[in-house]
């Protein structure tokens, strides 16, 4: 991989975190992003504000876990490695603390299997279920292997770490936002409604499955 085309990447991991902040999406230094290149893993610092990443202070990690250059990776590198490790065509992992995400895990999920119901089309189209991975402390290794065993019983876009917020992925920095986005949308709209709205039924999760090759 040249060196122009890992600035390019550094870049983009940058650009949206930069916009993920100034929307909201993440506050202080909670939060954060890597994406697998054919260099290694480039993942934001422990403790950086991912409204003020500097590209060249990404940490660069080999496959193996060392680190090549940068400031000291995330903790939650080896959650964003065994992601990659199962989930061959993600190419991109963002956690945050979104708010209403955070609030729907302190409130009370719809499921574990599923933190939230399918309530509208792109929920189902962009996002698919979400289960709920019980707490653990911030970088602790088991919420990896949690994740990880989710993975191995059925394709997924997204888990919610209970109390911590959501990890997603996707093939780009700026797809995985998109996952993301959805997920804290449908949050907010569920925790908006009272009464709560009723999920799609059968035949609108089919219809959306034969249009669009949706996954429920």
């Amino acid at each position: 991989m040249s060196t122009a085309d890992l600035d390019a990447v550094r870049e983009a991991i940058c650009r949206v975190a930069r916009s993920l902040y100034e929307r909201g999406y993440v506050h202080a230094t909670a939060g954060n992003i890597s994406v697998r290149t054919a260099a290694g893993t480039l993942i934001t610092p422990t403790d950086a504000c991912l409204g003020e990443l500097e590209p060249q202070r990404l940490a660069l990690v080999a496959d193996d876990g060392t680190q090549l250059s940068g400031d000291r990776a995330s903790k939650t590198l080896t959650l964003h490695r065994r992601i990659y490790a199962a989930a061959p065509q993600a190419r991109c992992v963002i956690h945050t603390h979104s708010t209403h995400l955070v609030a729907l895990t302190l409130q009370g999920v719809w499921q574990p299997e599923a933190v939230l119901p399918p309530i509208t089309p792109y929920f189902v189209m962009k996002v698919g279920r979400v289960p709920l991975i019980p707490y653990r402390a911030p970088g602790d290794p088991e919420v990896a292997e949690m994740v990880a065993a989710r993975l191995a019983e059925r394709p997924l876009r997204a888990v919610m770490l209970d109390r911590l917020g959501p990890v997603v992925w996707h093939d780009s920095p700026a797809a995985a936002s998109a996952v993301l986005e959805e997920l804290e949308e449908t949050a907010r709209l569920w925790l908006l409604c009272e009464p709560r709205p009723a999920a799609l039924d059968d035949a609108a999760l089919t219809d959306l499955q034969r249009r669009f090759g949706a996954v429920w």
